[in-house]
């Protein structure tokens, strides 16, 4: 799973200096900005609902939401419209914070969701997520509406407290995570969109592969509590996207350019790539990937084969040994002065493009501009390994991102791919 963004506490910085930067590519699509209609939600980045501002004290950066409704599986009536839902093309599927953590999907709504079932009885997940917290619950069945498309009964994850199964298994997470993200102020958000490059969350692995150990993902769960299992495809956590009787074979995530911090940005998500007069491929670089969603990044000397695109990852995150952390804000980089860099994309398909950045300093950002919710330029540590490159959010400003289902059929080459 992908790394979601860290909230930046206000009022905890110390030095006042300007900044500027941002991050675009020898590669892209001419610029546009689709207008709502059937197949385009807005999106927005705006550091994060008022809720989560004042229960945290906190600004989310870099974060882009979107609004969706959720219904009972057949009803027009029962439903709950859920904003400020973080869209992460790094993920998939759709996962909502329960009420009683903050979330907006309301117990009345959640109660009507049917349970869905692995071994003959309702079914449990974990998932894990890089930064070592996890988001533990059951899965059920929704109907799940974006402008104006729609998926019908798709199995979505509840999280949070008052969610069923509220033990949480031993075997979930890996040693040494906790579950700090079951909560708004953990999460920064009242769910997450997973719109990421494939139609479910673990695919084939989770149905032929019996857990064991700690880390394991799915769970049946009779009234005893819950034990890992294997579960088939339809069961699984889905991409609501694939789900749609049309427009169903990818997204393009739309932003402006940012030449700086600013509070807000707007932007668009477009569904479908190629079946309609506003989702044309055009001239952007099709970028294939492997099974495991990945392209290869050349950087620095570094050959990065685990490398992706995520909008659910507030930063550019990659390893650099000659970039200075930040004194502060620990997560993130802080080098003097703005530091213009480049790296080679290189796709499964054989494409290449060049991608140019600028990494600013994180500590001198946010103390200058403390209630921004867009910060451009913004860049971390990824994991050691120096074999992957996370292009967060700030790689979105400015360009048309194109992501593509796989088993689905889209101009350009066979899913899945990226595109910019």
């Amino acid at each position: 799973m992908r790394r979601f963004l860290m909230a930046v506490l206000l009022g905890t910085l110390a030095v006042a200096i300007g900044c500027g930067g941002g991050s675009g590519s020898t590669s892209s699509t001419t610029q546009t900005i689709a207008t709502p209609t059937q197949n385009v939600q807005p999106l927005i980045v705006d550091g994060g609902s008022t809720a989560f501002q004042q229960a945290s004290g906190s600004i989310y950066v870099n974060g882009p939401f979107v609004t969706l409704t959720v219904c009972a599986p057949g009803s027009t009536t029962n439903c709950n419209t859920i904003d400020h839902v973080l869209l992460d093309t790094g993920s998939y599927g759709l996962r909502l914070l329960s009420f009683t953590s903050g979330g907006e999907l309301t117990t009345a709504v959640q109660s009507a969701l049917p349970a869905t079932s692995v071994s003959g009885n309702p079914s449990g997940e974990c998932v894990q997520f890089v930064d070592m917290t996890f988001l533990w619950g059951p899965v059920a069945t929704a109907d799940v509406k974006v402008a104006g498309e729609v998926a019908s009964s798709v199995p979505v994850h509840v999280v949070g407290e008052g969610s069923a199964f509220s033990t949480v298994p031993a075997s979930c997470g890996l040693a040494g995570s906790t579950d700090d993200d079951d909560s708004l102020v953990g999460l920064g958000a009242n769910g997450i969109l997973g719109v990421g490059p494939f139609p479910q969350d673990c695919g084939p692995a989770c149905v032929t592969t019996e857990p064991t150990g700690v880390g394991a993902i799915y769970y049946s769960c009779p009234s005893t509590g819950c034990v890992p299992s294997t579960i088939p495809l339809a069961q699984q956590v889905q991409n609501p996207v694939s789900l749609f009787a049309a427009d169903n074979n990818g997204v393009i995530v739309e932003f402006p350019a940012a030449s700086g911090p600013e509070p807000t940005l707007s932007g668009s998500l477009v569904f479908g790539i190629g079946t309609q007069s506003n989702n044309g491929l055009g001239s952007a670089t099709v970028l294939g990937i492997n099974s495991s969603g990945n392209f290869t990044t050349n950087f620095n000397g570094s050959t990065m084969p685990d490398s992706f695109l995520d909008s659910g990852s507030n930063s550019l995150d990659f390893d650099d040994n000659s970039i200075p952390g930040c004194q502060v804000n620990t997560f993130f980089d802080c080098p003097a002065t703005p530091t213009n860099l480049s790296a080679m994309n290189l796709g499964a398909n054989g494409a290449t493009s060049t991608v140019s950045f600028s990494v600013i300093n994180a500590d001198n950002a946010f103390n200058s501009f403390p209630t921004a919710g867009v910060v451009p330029g913004l860049a971390g540590p990824s994991d050691g390994s120096f074999t992957s490159f996370d292009f967060g959010l700030p790689f979105f400003y400015g360009k048309n991102v194109f992501t593509s289902i796989a088993g689905k059929t889209a101009p350009g080459g066979t899913p899945p791919y990226w595109a910019y």
